[in-house]
């Protein structure tokens, strides 16, 4: 049944040149599954009749549900001429093909597994709906490819429902893919990169495709261009230009013209419409139709013969056996693939500056930019797959430099690893490499750099990703920046007190296994399990009852996670004094700027910048003084939060000795906020002044931290606290009669709409509202019982949002912020000034 053998694998493997590494990435529901199985038929993984089974969702819950949860690789082999190779990456090594093809999930809850597929791959294909066009999730994981620096292509799906369900003209269906393409390039154009140059996506370059993955059919002009070059004696390259944009053909006069032209027939017809979409329209109406005589010639000039079993289908099943014949899907896909998307070796060029976090000079960068299998290795963790052995991981990722093998010696570098120091550092061997095809593993002996593998035997000393290197100077590989955050949390306990070393394994492994998921322990001992959403939290629940831990689970209301701040400057200056009493602290509290919030959550300022670079930024940007930016101790809450701490004393002797102390009460402080106990969000603490002891014994850690904190505290509370909250960006697909349901659901839970515009040429509306994430448990059954099932919603983070009022006053604030504490374990009471401030 398959058509390649590992061996063959392996030996294409060497030859980079030759191989591709893409993902598949697009709305929920537009279709991806269902198309990656007409390249999977291709390679001869599974039969062509199955084609729209969706080989690679495997989980019994995928299936169930027809979406895509967890991101599945395979690796395939094909052979493909090389007279049709014009290629974009120059020299290619012989016929064969090895293409790495990831399926990622198009849910907004699960992106977090996109972003781990888009890391270890260099191009993506990008599946777009035509009839719901460019939605809110494929902007999302278009962004993310574009800022990994990730070619994409595009494939225009579902293209049998434009003809058989919205009934299109020609000239319609043309309109409505160009919108499509535009809506596209706009995305592209925004996100311009110049390392990656100009990557916009032309139908008439070969870097569109149409088709429809259910039917298994689509099509490139280069397709059309290569037939109609051969029947007219006119070079292809310039008749792919023709078939797309103003083109019209005048086949009386045999004349090309920008504008449609009068003659005997009428108006000539665009040449796109009649080229390209006539014999589509005609097949079409023949089969659906019943019109086998027209059938019959149509099939005889397309030199297509149906076998004696094969006269007898009729309706769909004949249409997607005859469209299969004269236009196969993964001819169209194989091609733009193989043509349009770039090997690693031209990949790496582009893309080592921004895999790599150490110098661009040394033996790594140098490996990685050459893609050179000889260098030191680095291969990067993107994620864990869980393996058939129960607790036990793959470590899933791609080799970037050098070879790894089994039994191979190697360094295993965590998120938190330091070059020269041992913290978040093990030094093991590699059990065993493997590659992935879907459902299956197969062994294989070594992997050289450009291509995607699983090591196994180091899941124990990982968690979620990370950096494998044998150079002892490597600095890590970049960790992934995600487009969602946890900010819905449960908490799980075990229903029999005998388990609970169960659960506690199962929640490691649970942590292990989906990037995202954020896993902890509350100081009153509860379990805490965060996730994206609501969908994205019941997978990780049921994954961690059914698989991880086997035992029976009590699960919490799911709550949200708030954000303290600060709404003023402080109204006095806060003092706390050390235990001793010898040494004193004296700050001011002050809101950030949302933009510069925002900013240092997108890592657009962070505190790896340069110094000097950095308050520059701030000065010119932000208002800020450039003396006071230069002065900036750290971030936090983890040195990466929005809340600086800054330092704008006179003078003050000693200074720097406390410095580490104030850092880590900062830390600390940010981490649990004074009025619930946490993080805090866009706050500015500026140290005023520091009356320090003489002696460095009575100046240690044990005298400044707790210090520090209290006047943290002090500060926050004179500078009126507040609370905000996350927001729920929610796009909503739906007919004109389902609009009143959907106003009405909203506004009862605090939503508004900010936009609602029409779908072009469909009777689709898509509206889009701002929604408080604690009001939408529930906000999808609620609006398909108010809508008759009509309205199709998409919820995701989009920012956090200042509630009015705040924790000292009573009112719906003090409120949320008592039960928050109530759930923590704590007293209702927030701690009064008193027990944080001192007199003098």
């Amino acid at each position: 049944m398959v058509k390649f053998t590992v061996d063959q694998i392996r030996d294409l493997m060497d030859r980079t040149t030759n191989v591709r590494n893409i993902s598949v990435i697009a709305h929920v529901d537009h279709g991806k599954s269902t198309l990656t199985d007409s390249l999977v038929s291709k390679a001869g993984i599974m039969a062509q009749q199955k084609t729209g089974n969706r080989y690679t969702d495997e989980r019994p819950d995928e299936q169930e549900r027809c979406i895509t949860i967890k991101s599945t690789a395979i690796s395939m082999y094909f052979e493909f001429p090389k007279k049709d190779l014009v290629d974009v990456n120059g020299k290619t090594d012989g016929e064969g093909f090895l293409i790495n093809l990831i399926d990622s999930p198009g849910h907004v809850d699960f992106s977090s597994e996109v972003t781990a597929a888009l890391r270890v791959t260099d191009g993506a294909l990008v599946v777009v709906d035509c009839v719901e066009g460019v939605c809110v999730q494929t902007e999302t994981v278009l962004r993310q490819a574009l800022t990994e620096r990730i070619k994409p292509v595009v494939i225009i799906n579902k293209v049998d429902r434009a003809l058989l369900e919205l009934q299109l003209t020609k000239e319609d269906l043309y309109k409505s893919f160009q919108r499509t393409i535009e809506s596209v390039n706009v995305v592209i154009s925004t996100y311009f990169d110049k390392a990656l140059g100009e990557i916009q996506v032309y139908p008439e370059n070969g870097t569109v495709a149409f088709g429809s993955g259910l039917q298994g059919w689509g099509f490139t002009l280069h397709q059309f261009a290569q037939r109609y070059s051969k029947k007219f004696g006119v070079d292809k390259i310039k008749l792919m230009q023709k078939l797309w944009g103003e083109n019209y053909f005048n086949p009386i006069t045999k004349k090309w013209s920008k504008q449609p032209t009068a003659d005997k027939g009428g108006v000539t017809e665009r040449a796109f419409c009649k080229f390209v979409l006539d014999p589509i329209y005609k097949l079409f109406d023949a089969v659906i139709n019943s019109k086998k005589e027209e059938l019959e010639k149509i099939l005889e000039k397309l030199e297509i013969t149906l076998k004696s079993d094969e006269k007898d289908l009729e309706g769909k099943e004949l249409l997607k056996l005859v469209m299969n014949k004269f236009l196969p899907a993964s001819d169209a896909l194989l091609e733009m693939i193989i043509i349009h998307l770039p090997s690693p070796v031209s990949a790496q060029k582009y893309r080592a500056e921004m895999l790599y976090e150490g110098p661009a000079d040394d033996e790594c960068a140098i490996g990685i930019r050459n893609c050179d299998p000889k260098a030191p290795l680095m291969f990067y963790v993107s994620k864990m797959v869980p393996s058939t052995d129960r607790g036990r991981f793959y470590a899933f990722g791609r080799v970037f430099s050098g070879t790894v093998r089994s039994g191979l010696k190697v360094r295993i570098q965590g998120p938190n690893y330091q070059p020269g120091k041992k913290d978040d550092l093990f030094i093991k061997p590699i059990q065993r490499t493997i590659l992935m095809m879907a459902r299956f593993v197969e062994s294989i002996e070594e992997c050289p750099a450009g291509n995607i593998a699983c090591l196994v035997g180091i899941d124990q000393y990982l968690l979620k990703s990370g950096t494998i290197t044998t150079s002892e100077t490597a600095h890590n590989l970049r960790i992934m920046k995600f487009s969602v955050s946890p900010v819905v949390q449960v908490a799980v306990e075990v229903k029999n007190p005998n388990d609970l070393s169960k659960l506690v394994e199962g929640l490691k492994c649970l942590s292990k296994s989906d990037p995202c998921v954020k896993v902890s322990t509350s100081e009153s001992g509860e379990h805490i399990v965060a996730g994206a959403g609501e969908l994205h939290l019941e997978i990780c629940i049921k994954d961690l009852q059914d698989d991880y831990a086997q035992v029976p689970i009590k699960i919490s209301e799911p709550v949200v996670s708030y954000r303290e701040t600060v709404q003023t400057e402080s109204s006095i200056i806060a003092l706390s004094k050390s235990p001793n009493k010898h040494n004193r602290i004296y700050m001011k509290a002050f809101p950030l700027q949302e933009e510069l919030s925002n900013d240092i959550e997108n890592e657009k300022i962070s505190s790896r910048d340069d110094v000097k670079l950095r308050a520059r930024a701030l000065a010119d940007n932000y208002g800020w003084d450039v003396t006071d930016a230069r002065k900036i101790w750290c971030f936090g809450p983890d040195n990466v939060g929005p809340n600086l701490l800054v330092d704008v004393t006179k003078g003050v002797q000693y200074l720097n000795e406390i410095k580490d102390s104030c850092i880590s009460a900062f830390q600390w402080a940010t981490k649990e906020g004074v009025c619930s106990e946490e993080n805090m969000r866009s706050c500015r603490f500026n140290i005023l002044d520091v009356v320090l002891h003489a002696d460095a014994i009575h100046r240690g850690g044990g005298q400044i931290i707790p210090t520090c904190r209290r006047v943290i505290r002090a500060a926050s509370l004179t500078a009126t606290p507040g609370l905000m909250e996350p927001i729920f960006l929610v796009e909503i697909q739906c007919p004109e009669v389902a609009m009143g349901g959907i106003y009405g659901v909203l506004n009862r839970r605090r939503g508004h709409v900010f936009a609602e515009e029409q779908r072009p040429g469909t009777p689709l509306y898509t509206v889009k509202a701002y929604l408080p994430v604690n009001e939408s448990f529930g906000f999808t059954a609620d609006l398909r019982s108010n809508t008759g099932g009509q309205a199709f919603p998409q919820c995701m983070f989009s920012h956090w949002q200042l509630m009015n009022g705040t924790p000292l006053e009573p009112g719906t604030v003090a409120n949320i912020v008592k039960g928050i504490r109530k759930r923590k374990g704590l007293s209702e009471e927030i701690p009064s000034l008193d027990n944080y401030l001192d007199k003098l």
